[in-house]
């Protein structure tokens, strides 16, 4: 049974999702490209896979996987098929070129009853201190103790926006920082006080200098050598924030930080204000590193763990709501 088959015996389950996907559906054009592309052509001639490449372009998931992808619906295809023909190939065949055949794991290396160590990267900008906030609310209310590591020593106000994130927005979560400008010595600490106090998680936030990306690196690595000396197979995850409007240079970041340290996934930040929705397929395309959480709004709610079945529904919304719903 293909993807589409499976997401129409999961509407029922879906309905809780149903509001969130209109409150976005409009920022992520792609739908509504695909359903002009409807309007226009009866057949699925090579005007019309032409056209569609281009519409697949905008979503920013890459041209080698463009070109992929509208192989991929052609080879099945057939030149009389309509346009209801080919949205159910079409999805199935993006939902498969990021899936890997089942084996792509886009879960958190998270286990119960350890200090589990999450080490946060990226550029000034990208929405990282957002996001660290975000991923501490949401294990904070699944009643986990967290703690955050302040460890961007060198950014003007790194320091003081967390503290006024734990101080004021946060509920439960506890900051420590140092009061050199040592990075290293604040995860020194924060691990420290991590393991005595019995925390589940520990986030650490880090200096997005890409600029010297020998001195990153080297950072990080010491960073890394603190946290193996008390915890041998953390970090559990290097987490590296991309915000999702920035498109290829995106996934030009997450290639130049991969060449830094061992990125183990992506937080795809500012979902809900873009139509370059295709980034995660490019960045999985391209270095094979998993989206593993998505911030979608402004709230310290909005944040969730990526689920690739949730992530294709949002962006095929348009014309599979339509198609379900005639169903119905």
């Amino acid at each position: 049974m293909g993807f589409w088959s499976n997401l129409k015996e999961r509407r029922q389950v879906k309905k809780t999702q149903k509001k969130h996907i209109k409150e976005h559906k409009n920022t992520l054009t792609f739908s509504n490209d695909i359903k002009k592309l409807s309007k226009k052509y009866k057949n699925a001639d090579n005007d019309f896979f032409e056209e569609l490449e281009n519409v697949l372009v905008k979503t920013d998931m890459g041209m080698k996987m463009v070109l992929e992808v509208s192989n991929r619906v052609q080879k099945k295809v057939k030149p009389k098929h309509t346009f209801n023909d080919v949205k159910e190939i079409l999805v199935e065949e993006l939902y498969d070129a990021y899936n890997d055949s089942g084996k792509y794991n886009t879960k958190l290396n998270w286990v119960d009853g350890r200090l589990n160590i999450f080490v946060m990267v990226g550029v000034n900008g990208v929405g990282k201190t957002t996001s660290i906030a975000k991923i501490a609310n949401y294990f904070s209310t699944l009643n986990k103790k967290v703690l955050i590591a302040a460890a961007d020593t060198f950014r003007a106000g790194a320091v003081e926006q967390l503290e006024e994130w734990c101080t004021k927005r946060l509920n439960g979560v506890d900051l420590i920082k140092g009061n050199s400008s040592d990075p290293a010595s604040v995860v020194f600490d924060g691990v420290k006080k991590g393991l005595e106090n019995n925390y589940d998680l520990l986030l650490i936030d880090t200096a997005g200098r890409l600029q010297n990306k020998e001195h990153l690196m080297k950072e990080l690595e010491k960073m890394t050598k603190i946290v193996k000396k008390s915890v041998v197979d953390g970090p559990h995850e290097r987490l590296l924030v991309i915000d999702a409007q920035t498109g290829q240079n995106g996934v030009n970041q997450a290639k130049a930080f991969s060449e830094a340290t061992n990125v183990s996934g992506i937080v795809l930040t500012k979902m809900d204000g873009t139509s370059k929705g295709g980034i995660a397929i490019a960045i999985k395309d391209i270095l094979n590193i998993p989206v593993k959480l998505i911030g979608f709004g402004e709230k310290v709610e909005d944040i969730k763990e990526f689920d690739l079945d949730d992530y294709i529904w949002e962006l095929t919304s348009d014309f599979m709501e339509e198609d379900l719903d005639k169903n119905e």
